[in-house]
């Protein structure tokens, strides 16, 4: 059987970033380029700021995912990114960018919600993890308890409205 090779594309706030999965459980590479010490003098993220910086790190950031990998960029399969939920400008340079590669490879486009990209971290981190089972999910400004019926339904048994839990702390 042929090996499957994804290349993921996150931009959905402040973080830059990309990784190479082979068959959907093997991590080859993840690179991340951190905007923290830009917005730490603004006390927290700038929508626009972060957009433009995105759009300055992108393609390095790919290139070096591929590159760490140990791959060709021809034998990558599809190219996964985040769609949302998340700051509109980041996601926008972060779909575009994944639209125009998949277009230049002739690969398919694989649309991810950043909640369930979250989620399914934890096949990674515990490959014996199947469905179904309940999920907390913490993140950014999310918080969800998720019930996972099965690898691609899901149903959210509650969530908060205006900020995450992990903020309390």
């Amino acid at each position: 059987m042929k090996d499957t090779y994804i290349l993921g594309i996150e931009s959905s706030c402040d973080e830059t970033s990309s990784a190479i999965v082979k068959n959907g459980r093997e991590v080859l590479s993840n690179v991340i380029h951190s905007q923290i010490p830009i917005h730490e003098q603004f006390g927290g993220v700038v929508p626009e700021i972060a957009s433009r910086n995105h759009v300055e790190a992108i393609s390095h950031v790919v290139e070096e995912s591929i590159k760490q990998a140990g791959i060709e960029k021809e034998q990558i399969s599809a190219v996964a990114c985040t769609y949302g939920p998340g700051l509109v400008g980041a996601l926008l340079v972060g779909v575009s960018y994944a639209k125009a590669y998949t277009y230049a490879l002739k690969k398919p486009l694989i649309p991810t919600n950043h909640i369930h990209g979250h989620i399914a971290a934890n096949y990674i981190s515990h490959p014996e993890l199947k469905p179904p089972f309940l999920c907390l999910v913490i993140s950014g400004g999310h918080t969800h308890l998720v019930h996972i019926k099965n690898y691609t339904e899901f149903e959210v048994l509650g969530k908060t409205r205006d900020d995450a839990v992990r903020r309390s702390f």
